[in-house]
C-alpha cells in the first residue's frame, strides 16, 4: 500500500523573494508534481535539493543524487533541452583552482620561478 500526505498546503508559501522567477517556476512544478507523494517539509527539502543541482551544480551523496535524477526526469525536462546551447560555468575548488596556478606558473616560459633566477 502507498503512504499518501496532506495536500491542503499551498506551495506558493515557499517562494523565495529573491529567487529568480524561472527558478521558481521549475521548483514549484517539481513540489506540484509530488505533493501528496512526500510529507510537506520533506517535499521542500527535496525540491530545493534539485534546484541546487539544476542552477549550481551542486552534487550530493549518490542515493540522493539517484533520488533526485528519478523525480526530476519529466519536470525538468522542456528546462534541461532549453539549457542544451547555453552558455555552461564551470565551478572549481579553491585547491584545484590553486593547484592549476602552480601548474601552469611552473611550465609557462615567461613565469617566474626560483630556477629562472638570472645571476647579476
Amino acid at each position: 500500500m502507498t503512504q499518501t500526505y496532506s495536500t491542503d498546503w499551498d506551495i506558493d508559501n515557499y517562494r523565495d523573494d529573491t529567487e529568480p522567477e524561472e527558478h521558481w517556476e521549475l521548483r514549484r512544478a517539481f513540489m506540484e508534481a509530488h505533493k501528496g507523494t512526500f510529507s510537506e517539509e520533506y517535499l521542500v527539502a527535496l525540491a530545493r535539493t534539485f534546484a541546487n543541482i539544476e542552477f549550481m551544480g551542486c552534487s550530493y551523496p549518490a542515493p540522493v543524487m539517484i533520488k533526485i535524477a528519478e523525480l526530476s526526469k519529466d519536470v525538468a525536462k522542456d528546462y534541461r533541452d532549453s539549457q542544451k546551447d547555453k552558455l555552461k560555468r564551470t565551478f572549481v575548488t579553491a585547491s584545484s583552482a590553486a593547484e592549476n596556478k602552480i601548474k601552469k606558473r611552473n611550465t609557462d616560459p615567461g613565469s617566474y620561478t626560483s630556477e629562472k633566477k638570472t645571476k647579476k
